[in-house]
């Protein structure tokens, strides 16, 4: 039987890259108890100081069917390429060529902070390779 998980990011900045993520995925922001309007109130209630309220934000499929990425705030910086990282699949519109839908959206990424590191062709493959705003690598195919 199969296990779910959760994705995991280090980050220096959660809520910039909750955004990024959001964007690249369709995903969004984990909604707070049912109790609270918004994760603020939630973390005023808890007497979280307001210093702290960025140390972390949960991401989840608005369709329940990808996994849920969870960001949290860590005081060092990257410092090495991923060992794991995502593969981001386009779903192009009618007419569209998969490729030219995969460049519409490394555009859009890349106006939110991605960097453009190199196309790829490979073994009758293509796909981007990019990396969100604090560096970590993810390819768009």
């Amino acid at each position: 039987m199969a296990r779910s998980f959760q994705v995991t990011f280090d980050a220096e900045d959660p809520a910039r890259l909750a955004e990024f993520w959001m964007l690249a995925l369709g995903y969004q922001i984990q909604p707070p108890p049912p109790e609270f309007a918004s994760w603020d109130e939630w973390a005023f209630h808890m007497e979280i100081p307001e210093t702290d309220w960025n140390n972390a934000r949960a991401l989840v499929d608005p369709e329940g069917k990808g996994p849920r990425l969870f960001i949290q705030k860590v005081p060092e910086g990257k410092s090495a390429k991923n060992r794991v990282h995502l593969d981001v699949a386009v779903d192009p519109a009618e007419g569209q060529s998969r490729m030219d839908a995969v460049e519409e959206l490394v555009a859009a990424l890349v106006a939110e902070g991605a960097t453009y590191v190199r196309h790829v062709e490979e073994h009758g493959a293509e796909w981007v390779v990019c990396c969100d705003p604090e560096g970590n690598e993810f390819c768009v195919h």
